[in-house]
């Protein structure tokens, strides 16, 4: 995945808010945003991320969804990549996990400490 500092390294905003992002850093946000449209992975994310110890078998989450196997398998594919996710095999079950630094990606680029990407006066007197 790209990222995008700062040049002053400077966190009073939002990279959206400090400055443009790059060509590489907006595909691959992107992508996780795109992946993250739909309400069955946005819940796949939530209920892998919030299961016991971090990560999730398909045999645990596929209860939740009115849904065939084959379909959780291509959403948790589509997650998979988008960066989201990540998984391996134990014995006959696969197993998922959340990426932590994707999501960092995601937030980081639209909330600043304060709240969302709006950039504060002393922020825009110092692009100015």
């Amino acid at each position: 995945m790209s990222n995008q500092e700062s040049s002053d390294g400077g966190a009073c905003c939002s990279p959206l808010a400090r400055e443009p992002l790059t060509e590489d850093w907006a595909g691959d946000l992107a992508r996780m945003f795109k992946a993250l449209g739909d309400p069955v992975r946005l819940r796949l994310l939530s209920l892998i991320a919030s299961h016991a110890g971090g990560e999730a078998c398909v045999c645990d989450i596929s209860e939740s969804f009115d849904l065939s196997q084959p379909t959780i398998s291509h959403h948790l594919k589509v997650l998979r990549a988008a960066g989201l996710l990540d998984c391996e095999r134990r014995g006959t079950w696969v197993y998922y996990w959340v990426i932590p630094s994707a999501l960092q990606q995601l937030s980081s680029v639209l909330l600043t400490e304060s709240g969302p990407a709006v950039p504060s006066p002393a922020c825009a007197e110092a692009q100015a």
